[in-house]
C-alpha cells in the first residue's frame, strides 16, 4: 500500500502509478497534498479479467471445479457413478448474463457472453449508454451494438448469473449483501472478479445452503490472503487466488502501459 508515510518520506517522488485497475491501495488524498499524480493501467487486463469469468463460468456450469478433485481421488470402479454424478450441468447460450459495472472490463466480459449467445444486461451508476465494438470477430465492418444501462433490481431479477465489476474501498459496505441476494433468482449464480468486499460473504454462504444461489465463482475474498475456511471447502464454490489480471498477455500489456504513463509525465514536464 502506498501510504501517507510512504508520500511523505518520498521527497523526490511526482509520480505513482498502480500496475492494474483500481487505485484503492494509493491515498490519493495524500498524493494530492504533496502534488503527487495518480495513475493507473485500466486498459492493459480488462480481458484477462473477462477471460477468468467465463472460466468460472464454464467451470460452474459444468462442475469442473468438484469433477476434478473427485476424479483425483477416485478409482476405476466410481466411473461410472461420477459420470451420473456430474451429467446435470447446463448450457450458458441462451442464459441472460447480468453485469453490475460496465467499465472495461464490463464491457470485455459482455462481448464475450454475446458472441457465446448469452443475453447480456447491466446496471451501471455512470454509463446509461454505451456502444460495443466487437474488433475481435473477423468481420468487416466491425460489428456493434448499443446498449442500455437499467436498474439494478432489474438486473438482479432477470440474470441466471450475475458477475461483478465495481470499485470497493475502505468504509464502504458490501454491495451485494443478504436484500440484495434476495432479489435474485432462486438458483442463479454469482461471480466476483472484482473486490472482495463487494459480496457479503456470510450471506453468499447463507445462500447457497438455502439454494437462493445454486454456485459462486470467487477470485477476490474479503480478508485476503485470509481466507474463510467455509468458502475453500464449498463444493459450489470455484475458487482462484486473486490472479483476475495474471496472464503473460495481460502482465505485459501492464508493463508497456506504465511505461508510457511514465513518458508521457516525463515529456509534460
Amino acid at each position: 500500500k502506498v501510504n501517507r508515510q510512504i508520500l511523505e518520506g518520498a521527497k523526490n517522488l511526482k509520480l505513482v502509478v498502480r500496475a492494474g485497475v483500481g487505485v484503492d491501495n494509493i491515498d490519493i488524498a495524500a498524493a494530492k497534498e504533496h502534488s503527487i499524480d495518480v495513475a493507473n493501467t485500466p486498459q492493459s487486463s480488462s480481458l484477462s479479467v473477462a477471460e477468468l469469468v467465463f472460466a468460472h463460468l464454464f467451470a460452474l456450469a459444468r462442475f469442473i471445479h468438484t469433477s476434478n478433485r473427485d476424479m483425483n481421488a477416485s478409482d476405476a470402479g466410481q466411473f461410472n457413478d461420477l459420470k451420473k454424478k456430474y451429467s446435470n450441468g447446463i448450457e450458458l447460450r441462451g442464459k441472460t448474463l447480468g453485469l453490475i459495472g460496465f467499465g472495461r472490463i464490463g464491457q470485455e466480459t459482455a462481448k464475450i457472453a454475446i458472441s457465446l449467445g448469452m443475453k447480456v444486461v447491466y446496471h451501471d451508476h455512470f454509463l446509461g449508454t454505451t456502444k460495443l465494438r466487437f474488433d475481435h470477430l473477423p468481420f468487416e465492418p466491425v460489428p456493434v451494438m448499443e446498449m442500455h444501462s437499467i436498474g439494478m433490481d432489474e438486473v438482479l431479477g432477470q440474470s441466471d448469473f450475475i458477475s461483478l465489476h465495481v470499485p470497493f474501498g475502505e468504509g464502504m459496505k458490501p454491495l451485494i449483501d443478504a436484500a440484495a441476494i434476495g432479489k435474485m433468482k432462486r438458483g442463479a449464480g454469482i461471480i466476483n472478479c472484482a473486490r472482495g468486499g463487494v459480496i457479503d460473504e456470510s450471506a453468499l454462504l447463507d445462500a447457497l445452503a438455502s439454494g437462493q444461489l445454486s454456485c459462486a465463482g470467487l477470485d477476490v475474498f474479503a480478508n485476503e490472503p485470509v481466507v474463510k475456511a467455509e468458502l475453500l471447502s464449498h463444493p459450489k464454490i470455484s475458487l482462484t487466488p486473486h490472479i483476475g489480471a495474471s496472464t503473460r498477455e495481460g502482465q505485459d500489456r501492464i508493463g508497456l502501459e506504465v511505461a508510457q504513463v511514465v513518458l508521457n509525465k516525463l515529456s509534460k514536464n
